[in-house]
């Protein structure tokens, strides 16, 4: 969320912001909120005056009946009965209009970051760099869930039985595979210097509405019945919100979590969720990472989170790229965002297993995060970056480390995790 007064002072620049975003719609919004915000001042200045000037009215009857001026006390003690009918009126404007401004600037999408590419859509983002060769084997490589079922490593079928399209049961090798994958990113991470947290898996709807857009709620979000709780779609939305409402202290920053937890999305309107696979699913695990830090030290830790996910899948032997996420394709918080893709050797082409968001000071505003610095108070920025999120990882895992007998190797650094096993092979 903006800061009105930065959006009072530069609506042309949050205009134009609107419209590398493509999204001309909200255009009269900023027109809208800056007349609501005109409006909303100036009854808080009426409504100040007259809180400021009651005391100065109670004295001034006591003054008046203590000289036995009854008749100009009464009437100023009218004035008081009439200034006390107008203040309630404007209390309720006060209220009113700061409901619809907040409505709104909740819609109006943060500032982008002058390097992010301008583009419509995902199609449009920016490849920055490679990072391993990408190998295509000279033999077949089946689809994940044949791969999977060949190892009998997955049962989807009593899934569907069970809960319906989206689920899975793994089994297993490959449920060790999986669980093992993410004992090793937690591993990895807390090597790195992030402490270690398992978060609630359920969050209430200020937190909700704190950590994203309206249109992500509406669309990943599964609300429990007669409850003010959300299911969390990703662990970073518990991670941020456990600094609800505080004031952290200069020299405490960053605060740098990695945190484990399972994540359940409704995928609306997703292509693919019918598909025979785990690609996109309604429920997985993450390990995740997520920085609170100082405004200046935000573009600093952005580049070292995108290059943790990278460096843990080069360990793993898997080929992935990066890429510069455009300005149609970021969600209305983010101000930068870089995905990582996983090499497919059956696809022949990347896949998004990882996407890292830096989100200036929007989620922080909405929470009312706050940094007591030496200079006065002001909003921390925040940060978030997928470590590895299983199911889906394992699908680059598997084609990655594939042999043409169907079994699969566990690379050196994985195998402690494994109880020694080297290789995954046909029973």
């Amino acid at each position: 969320m903006l800061d009105i007064k930065f959006l009072r002072e530069n609506p042309e620049i949050v205009k134009q912001n609107i419209r590398n975003k493509f999204q001309d719609s909200k255009l009269p919004l900023v027109d809208e909120v800056i007349q609501l915000d005109s409006d909303y001042r100036a009854y808080k200045q009426e409504a100040d005056t007259l809180r400021g000037g009651r005391n100065k009215l109670s004295k001034q009857i006591g003054m008046l009946m203590g000289q036995g001026k009854r008749e100009e006390a009464e009437a100023v003690k009218a004035q008081v009965s009439a200034n006390a009918k107008r203040l309630a009126e404007l209390e309720v404007l006060e209220e009113e209009y700061q409901e619809k401004i907040k409505k709104i600037m909740m819609i109006i999408p943060n500032i982008i970051d002058p390097s992010v590419p301008i583009g419509k859509d995902d199609s449009e983002n920016v490849e920055v760099q490679r990072y391993g060769e990408p190998v295509v084997p000279d033999f077949e490589i089946p689809y994940h869930t044949e791969i999977m079922e060949a190892l009998s490593g997955i049962d989807l079928d009593s899934a569907r039985k069970v809960a319906g399209n989206g689920f899975y049961y793994l089994m297993g090798d490959i449920a060790r595979l999986h669980s093992s994958i993410i004992s090793y990113a937690r591993d990895f991470m807390i090597d790195r210097g992030f402490t270690y947290c398992v978060p609630p898996f359920m969050i209430r709807s200020e937190v909700v509405t704190g950590v994203m857009s309206f249109a992500e709620m509406e669309a990943m979000m599964y609300k429990i019945e007669g409850e003010d709780l959300y299911l969390i779609g990703t662990s970073e939305h518990s991670m941020i919100g456990k600094y609800i409402d505080t004031i952290l202290e200069e020299d405490s920053l960053p605060h740098t979590l990695t945190s484990y937890s399972p994540c359940f999305r409704k995928e609306k309107g997703a292509h693919g969720i019918e598909e025979r696979g785990v690609y996109r699913i309604h429920q997985f695990e993450k390990q995740e990472m997520v920085v609170v830090c100082k405004p200046e030290d935000s573009v600093v830790w952005f580049d070292k989170l995108w290059q943790n996910t990278v460096d843990l899948f080069r360990t793993l032997d898997i080929p992935v790229r990066t890429l510069e996420c455009c300005s149609g394709d970021l969600a209305d918080l983010k101000v930068k965002s870089i995905d990582v893709e996983a090499w497919s050797p059956r696809q022949k082409k990347y896949f998004e297993v990882g996407s890292c968001s830096n989100l200036g000071d929007a989620q922080a505003r909405r929470l009312r995060i706050r940094v007591n610095g030496k200079n006065g108070k002001y909003f921390a920025h925040t940060l978030n970056n997928t470590v590895v999120a299983p199911p889906r990882m394992l699908i680059a895992f598997l084609e990655n480390n594939m042999n043409a007998d169907g079994s699969i190797n566990i690379p050196k650094s994985l195998q402690p995790y494994m109880g020694g096993k080297t290789i995954i092979s046909k029973k």
